[in-house]
């Protein structure tokens, strides 16, 4: 009898401690998408020039996809839009059509906006002399980085700060993105929690205030669509940060081998790091596909579909 009450206990244990932890999910869509929009996240300063003191607050917002369904457990995934740090939008179509596939999945999706290289947002001197060094235009976009993610790290401690709201375990967290949306991803997640963050105080851009600087974060899974590391190069660069390690999160990599805007060498190197460093890899060569490759399949499987498997996999969900 005593052998059964410890076998009895040591099941209740791990059924509520150990499986039961970790989120649920479904295979095929099976809920409702339910869609709040354009909640502000945090403000940013938008310069009149970069860093000049004629400067506004712009509002910082994301749309959050929450599944119809009662389940107070959830995993998260976070998307964000490419358009090379100068255009795009939180509803570009084919982030829409992921945030819903992940949703109806059993997720909570954030689609964000960021500040682009139209709204010259607050930026490091290292940045700014820096920039000096490079093409004109070249120099625009490269001082658009900083803002984009920090922004995004600000959007992701808000998710964090939300979590109970929308039930979200933050054990769970997934972030990617198309392009810059994906070199955004990368850098979001791989680096230390203070870069784009530290390299400015409240003097400088008192918006830091509104971006929940108290909350911290820990990225589990990385979908890189046609990406690349510059984000973390800059910050080896600049800093000489060496941003990758064994605790660096699970990667997930699709990327058109004949991308002419981002090359498919971005993606050999970060498989040979991630090699190298023994962390989880998923390596996707899209043959003879350039830049967006959205509607890609690999083995009669669509990209959407692989990046499911691959996170169910990386965070031990649980399918029924």
């Amino acid at each position: 009898m005593k052998l059964l009450l410890q076998i009895a206990l040591f099941t209740f244990v791990i059924s509520t401690f150990g499986q039961t932890n970790n989120p649920v999910v479904k295979k095929d869509a099976s809920y409702e998408v339910l869609v709040d929009k354009d909640i502000t996240y945090a403000t940013g300063l938008s310069h009149k020039n970069i860093n000049s003191n004629s400067a506004k607050e712009i509002p910082l917002m994301l749309d959050v996809y929450t599944p119809k369904n009662n389940i107070k457990n959830r995993p998260t995934i976070m998307l964000i839009h490419g358009g090379g740090f100068k255009g795009g939008t939180k509803e570009h179509k084919h982030i829409v059509k992921i945030a819903k596939y992940f949703t109806s999945r059993g997720w909570v999706a954030i689609s964000i906006n960021y500040r682009l290289q139209r709204h010259k947002g607050t930026v490091p001197q290292e940045w700014i002399d820096n920039a000096k060094k490079i093409a004109k235009e070249r120099s625009r976009q490269f001082l658009a980085i900083y803002p984009a993610i920090r922004d995004a790290k600000a959007a992701l401690r808000w998710v964090v700060a939300n979590a109970k709201t929308y039930h979200i375990n933050t054990n769970h967290i997934t972030v990617g993105g198309g392009s810059a949306g994906a070199i955004t991803a990368i850098a979001l997640g791989i680096s230390d929690q203070k870069d784009y963050k530290d390299e400015i105080n409240k003097t400088q851009d008192k918006t830091l205030t509104t971006t929940n600087l108290d909350k911290t974060f820990q990225v589990k899974t990385i979908l890189d669509f046609w990406g690349g590391k510059t984000g973390l190069d800059i910050l080896k660069f600049l800093y000489n940060k060496d941003s990758f390690h064994v605790n660096n999160p699970s990667l997930f990599i699709a990327h058109g081998t004949k991308d002419p805007t981002v090359p498919f060498s971005k993606a050999t190197e970060l498989k040979t790091i991630y090699e190298k460093n023994g962390v989880s890899l998923a390596f996707y060569p899209l043959k003879e596909k350039g830049h967006g490759a959205w509607n890609a399949t690999i083995n009669n499987k669509k990209l959407e579909n692989l990046a499911f498997d691959f996170i169910v996999e990386q965070q031990k969900l649980i399918i029924k």
